[in-house]
């Protein structure tokens, strides 16, 4: 059996993926922050606080080895999981813009280190979400468009480290509060799949956007 591990999966996009990665008969390993709540499609659900990962040494020894007990083969991994604080430049605390990047860059960053044996062995791949944020943004967005940014030139410069080995791409999504764009996290979830199911194929370090043509609106 294929196993995938979804970050964030209290999300409605983390929830989306799993349950459609599920119903193709892949073993969900689902981690998040919050443990109440992960929802009905996981089939193993990990206690997981990915900002504490980055910034404590200890937390990050102890549940690395953890994980690798836990998930011992690993064909497919999302980084979700996400943070999204908005302040003016003027007003950006220290603070967030650290837990930003930790969780929405750095986080991906490690767990892909981690678990890159484990996918390199099944052939397998890394989906990176991003979001329409890296190139069209809003005004108190600097801190969370400037990570995602951040997360989809780490995809391409993963792709080129790893040719070969490891697939990586990303997907950009137009945020939940678009207008006119429902059912985006199960858009979402079906592109995952896609890309996953592309496993011998030359898709590797690409950026897609899901924005229903927004980015090309003048």
């Amino acid at each position: 059996m294929k196993c995938i591990l979804v970050t964030g999966i209290r999300s409605a996009i983390g929830e989306a993926v799993a349950q459609l990665f599920r119903e193709h008969n892949y073993y969900v390993y689902g981690i998040d922050k919050e443990e109440e709540g992960y929802g009905a499609h996981v089939d193993r659900f990990i206690h997981f606080d990915l900002h504490q990962f980055v910034r404590d040494v200890e937390y990050r020894i102890r549940t690395s080895e953890e994980l690798e007990r836990l998930i011992p083969n690993l064909d497919v991994l999302v980084n979700n999981a996400e943070v999204q604080k908005l302040d003016r430049l003027k007003d950006i605390k220290l603070d967030d813009w650290q837990e930003t990047l930790n969780v929405n860059l750095t986080g991906p960053m490690l767990l892909s280190k981690l678990f890159l044996d484990q996918l390199e062995a099944s052939k397998g791949c890394i989906i990176n979400i991003a979001s329409i944020h890296h190139l069209l943004t809003r005004p108190a967005h600097l801190t969370y468009a400037t990570s995602k940014n951040a997360l989809v030139g780490l995809t391409k410069a993963m792709a080129v480290d790893l040719e070969g080995r490891v697939r990586v791409n990303a997907i950009s999504p137009a945020t939940a509060d678009s207008p006119g764009l429902p059912g985006m996290a199960e858009e979402v979830g079906r592109l995952a799949f896609f890309l996953a199911s592309a496993s011998e194929g030359h898709i590797n370090g690409i950026n897609i956007s899901l924005d229903s043509g927004i980015s090309s609106t003048l």
